[in-house]
């Protein structure tokens, strides 16, 4: 084993030098005396203490019989000197090489300086930095080992612990670096002073490690130690210190060097970079760094093998080429016989056994964090390992992080996962672990789906959102290897991706899963749920009309399976896309279907949802008071079953409603109470279209200051929410910005501006899911153009829309239109 950890610096006297080389070469004072070629009188008074001064040709053969070269050769040498001429050790004793620089790791260094620095008895005995080969354990320990020097009058020093030593070996290593002959005559040495001790690589030795310190401790009351490794020495007074990575700037970091020079990673890599290259980073290499440094996952190791290749290539071809191999890294052997990344990840992988292994490699599927729980389900029953058990032996390797405080979420290392799948293929165990881990996605997915509505729909939604690479992910290797479990994914989702704005994305892939010969005979609920799934995405943008087949086939299978929470999905699905398709009849069926439904089984929130979605039908036939009832229903029964959200909705369509009876002051005053009752229960979405009908309120009710306020609101774009179903209260496009200025432009006096917003209402609004939307704009357009042929072209179109939609014209706006212009529109019904 190497004893002294490298040079002495402020060292030992002469004396304890040429001990200390003795007992490393295993001689007696006979043996190298007869070696060198000197009196063993000599060799004895040299080593007592007693030759003050040794002549230089005495040294150079007791240098020469030692087989002393380089650095040790310069330290026996010097000491020498030092010897000759007089000097005294220093008071403080230290012998380690020096640290070296270090970058970023100041809190690593600060709170370890502050635990060591401690008195005994408020601070651990020991402290073992554990992580991956090239994580930079021995730096940092040779750091704090320096800083904290002044605390330890007793003297620190260090050893590095090499393959195969025994106990007694560590021993005698640690006496000779604090200058005693032998372990016995520590207790003298140390003479009640503290003392720190520093072992580096203790997984060489482990057993003889532990032993040694055992005893060391026991014996010395005074000693700490402060030990490197690639796991613990398993000692009761150890404290164990996972040294992480260095960290990364996220994806979201800025474009310039200014934005990510601060990370850690980066600024390992630059400084590295800069000694092999002599031109600075251009500002079209930062994406790429930011991208490399993010890839090679903040290991030192990879960092500065990665920057090494800054000799012949750019960042971006450094990314390009290793991005995707970074276990492939690697450089000149070292000493502590490291040569790449996968070297460094490859001698931690195998301190675990067998079971361990397997486990690991299915934990290495997840692409995002994840909990206590989801890492039970992937490693399953089939193997013997328990996975908090797994969990705090990564931990202790330092090949696992963990975030949360009450909730904590994993993440292997990059290279570390990166490592367990290659390993996994090569055993033939990746298809096993990829198929556990869509399952287990799959069971995810259909636990949350019955969450994504009502109160609970924005935490659900969260959860998904958590672990949406991981579904990616699942999906993707079972639609190529287990359609059936695919299909259970896709048909679990499409609320969460309508609600995230993925409906294309998501329709694409039911309709791909659905259209699969090999699902033909996958579950029917599973297959009915995704059908109904395909008709909701497919509304979301438009193409509701194409998917209405796959709503009625999702209702009779919903009917045969007698599974009522489908049956009542389907008939809002299509109560919502026969109104996209102007089949307002039919629509109002289904509406009053899945009312029955709701009633007949007990579902008080489905009754809710339901009454709301008719209210749209009451307006569409003039009946504001039936809307008003069914609103009152809304009300009662959503606060029956604690759904804020809904309430807020109701209270939002009510507040439609009022406007539209002409009772602009309430209108106004419930939508304002709408909004902030959408956005305390996490709904923000329905903002606009209620600024719209509070703008309108406010505008008709000549309150123009305060409408022209809520005009500036509605200005910038924004996005539409949506209820359960179609409650056809919903604009889309620039229509309630456009409607709004047209009010106000109207009560101005400014017919011809208002001409021109009505006529961009009606045509932002047309094709929605709420004609009543167009028909008001068109109402506004007759009242306000001078052009009297764009005025029969509106006047037209309103008897059209009156007509197929079975729209009744409500008495405010038959008032608008004036008499002859409504027996013309109402006479066509």
């Amino acid at each position: 084993m190497t004893s002294d950890h490298g040079a002495d610096h402020d060292g030992p006297g002469f004396d304890a030098v040429l001990r200390s080389y003795r007992l490393r070469a295993k001689l007696t004072q006979d043996e190298l005396a007869a070696r060198a070629g000197v009196g063993v009188r000599t060799v004895r008074d040299l080593e007592r203490g007693r030759a003050s001064r040794p002549q230089r040709t005495t040294v150079e053969l007791l240098a020469a019989a030692l087989g002393l070269a380089g650095a040790d050769r310069l330290a026996f040498l010097a000491a020498a000197r030092g010897q000759q001429s007089g000097i005294a050790a220093p008071a403080r004793y230290v012998r380690l090489p020096p640290a070296g620089d270090l970058i970023g790791r100041d809190g690593d260094v600060a709170e370890l300086h502050a635990r060591l620095s401690q008195p005994r008895d408020d601070g651990p005995r020991g402290i073992t930095l554990v992580g991956l080969a090239g994580v930079g354990k021995t730096s940092l320990a040779l750091t704090v080992a320096h800083r904290v020097a002044p605390a330890y009058p007793g003297g620190v020093a260090g050893i590095v612990v090499t393959d195969g030593s025994t106990a007694g070996e560590v021993l005698g290593g640690v006496a000779a670096v604090f200058g005693v002959g032998r372990p016995d005559d520590l207790a003298p040495r140390f003479a009640g002073r503290s003392a720190l001790l520093l072992l580096d690589a203790v997984e060489r030795a482990s057993e003889a490690v532990a032993e040694a310190l055992s005893r060391l401790l026991g014996q010395h009351p005074t000693l700490r130690f402060l030990a490197t490794g690639r796991h613990p020495v398993g000692l009761p007074t150890e404290r164990v210190w996972p040294v992480a990575p260095l960290v990364a700037p996220p994806a979201e970091a800025g474009p310039t060097l200014a934005d990510v020079a601060g990370y850690p990673a980066v600024a390992l890599f630059l400084d590295r970079l800069a000694r092999v290259r002599d031109t600075p980073v251009e500002p079209d290499e930062v994406a790429p760094l930011s991208a490399l440094v993010r890839r090679l996952g903040g290991l030192p190791i990879a960092l500065e093998l990665a920057a090494a290749r800054g000799r012949v290539l750019t960042v971006a071809e450094i990314l390009d080429r290793y991005g995707d191999r970074v276990l492939d890294l690697s450089g000149r052997p070292a000493p502590g016989g490291v040569v790449s990344v996968r070297d460094a990840v490859a001698a931690s992988y195998r301190l675990l056994p067998v079971d361990e292994q397997r486990a690991l490699h299915r934990l290495a599927t997840f692409r995002n964090r994840w909990s206590l729980d989801l890492a039970e389900a992937v490693i399953g029953d089939g193997l013997s390992t328990d996975a908090v058990h797994l969990l705090d032996r990564l931990l202790e390797l330092g090949l696992l992080s963990a975030r949360g405080a009450r909730a904590f979420r994993f993440r292997l290392l990059d290279v570390v996962g990166d490592y367990a799948l290659e390993r996994a293929a090569a055993g033939g165990d990746l298809q096993a672990a990829r198929r556990r881990h869509a399952e287990v996605m799959a069971d995810l997915a259909q636990g949350t789906a019955p969450e994504l509505k009502g109160a609970h729909l924005a935490e659900a939604a969260a959860r998904l959102d958590d672990v949406a690479g991981d579904l990616g992910a699942a999906l993707t290797f079972a639609a190529r290897e287990e359609p059936h479990t695919a299909l259970r994914i896709a048909a679990a989702l499409p609320r969460w991706w309508r609600f995230r704005g993925r409906d294309v994305t998501g329709r694409q892939w039911l309709r791909r899963l659905l259209a699969d010969p090999r699902t033909a005979d996958a579950d029917p609920g599973v297959r009915a749920w995704a059908k109904v799934g395909l008709a909701q995405l497919a509304l979301e943008h438009g193409s509701g009309a194409e998917e209405i087949g796959s709503a009625e086939a999702a209702l009779a299978d919903f009917e045969k399976l007698d599974e009522v929470s489908g049956q009542l999905t389907a008939h809002t699905q299509l109560a919502a896309l026969w109104m996209t398709n102007r089949g307002y009849d039919r629509a109002r069926q289904h509406g009053a279907a899945a009312l029955e439904l709701a009633r007949t089984s007990g579902r008080i929130r489905d009754m809710a949802v339901a009454e709301n979605n008719l209210t749209w039908h009451e307006i569409r036939q003039g009946d504001l008071a039936a809307a008003r009832v069914r609103l009152a229903q809304v009300d009662r029964l959503a606060s029956r079953c604690g759904e804020h959200r809904l309430r807020a909705v109701a209270v939002a369509n009510l507040a439609e409603v009022e406007r539209l009876d002409g009772r602009f002051d309430e209108a106004a005053r419930l939508g304002r109470d709408a909004i902030v009752e959408l956005e305390e229960v996490g709904d923000p979405g329905h903002r606009r279209r209620v600024l719209a009908t509070v703008g309108l309120a406010l505008a008709d009710g000549g309150r123009l200051e305060e409408a022209a306020a809520v005009l500036a609101e509605l200005r910038p774009a924004g996005t539409m929410g949506h209820a359960d179903g179609p409650a056809g209260m919903s604009g889309h496009g620039d229509g309630p910005a456009a409607i709004v200025e047209a009010a106000v432009s109207l009560w101005r006096g400014e017919e011809k501006r208002a001409a021109e917003c009505f006529a961009a209402a009606a045509e932002a609004y047309d094709g929605g899911h709420d004609p009543r939307d167009t028909v008001e704009a068109l109402v506004g357009l007759v009242r306000s153009t001078p052009d009297q042929e764009r005025r029969r072209e509106a006047v037209a179109r309103l008897r059209e829309l009156c007509r197929s939609g079975g729209i009744t014209l409500l008495p405010r706006e038959r008032t608008l239109l004036g008499a002859d212009v409504t027996r013309e529109i109402e006479a066509e019904e």
